[in-house]
């Protein structure tokens, strides 16, 4: 049964943090599963705290793993229906953790993994007021399989510079997603740039991880 979110953490590196940075993982995976990517950015994002949410439910297909929301395949609005089920909780889980480090919305960014992608571009695009940034990697900028463009931009609040990051030899989720993806959020005015990593297949090599670290801090402002 899904409950109350909760992750490992990473606290800043001296004295109070001033942004956040929210970590959402695959299908499958947990929380632990991206949380060291804060300790590899630490040096490029000073005074900001990390937190890895495990997904609401257990894996049906992985034992020990935890899901966004469960596929099967078998409805073509799977994925779109399933992040709306689990935004409201990841909302809660984000302004808790906002609150609780007596930070601004602004100071929050999103990077996710596959299905944390869709996640993250999901329910960042909704919130209230808009992330520094959203960060995605290997991932879906998920939309209903029939929709008015009209309909789907009356739902979008806050429109965060976006980075998409996809390895050409994925598999599971082909390049071509992050192409799509660009497109339709261009088409919805949000500002969004990507990087294909070469030879990668569904994972994060370590220049995506220097794209992604250098984008979340030009987002939040901090000088090198």
């Amino acid at each position: 049964m899904a409950g109350e979110l909760d992750g490992p953490r990473l606290e800043p590196r001296g004295g109070q943090a001033k942004r956040l940075v929210v970590f959402l993982h695959g299908y499958g995976a947990d929380g632990n599963d991206l949380i060291d990517i804060g300790r590899a950015w630490q040096p490029t994002l000073p005074d900001t705290a990390f937190v890895s949410p495990h997904a609401p439910s257990p894996c049906g297909q992985a034992p020990m793993g935890r899901e966004w929301f469960p596929l099967t395949f078998r409805n073509p609005d799977e994925r779109w229906n399933g992040c709306n089920t689990a935004r409201p909780g990841l909302d809660r889980f984000l302004d808790a953790e906002l609150t609780r480090r007596n930070l601004p919305p602004s100071a929050l960014a999103l990077v996710g993994f596959s299905q944390g992608t869709m996640m993250a571009l999901h329910a960042g695009l909704r919130r209230p007021v808009a992330p520094a940034a959203i960060v995605g990697y290997s991932g879906i900028f998920v939309l209903p399989n029939e929709a008015a463009p009209d309909v789907i931009a009356a739902e979008i609040k806050s429109k965060p510079p976006v980075l998409l990051i996809h390895g050409d030899q994925d598999e599971l989720i082909p390049p071509q997603a992050l192409l799509q993806g660009a497109q339709d959020l261009a088409a919805l005015e949000v500002p969004v740039q990507w990087h294909i990593s070469q030879g990668v297949g569904h994972g994060i090599d370590q220049e995506g991880l220097r794209h992604g670290g250098e984008f979340l801090a030009k987002a939040f402002k901090i000088r090198g």
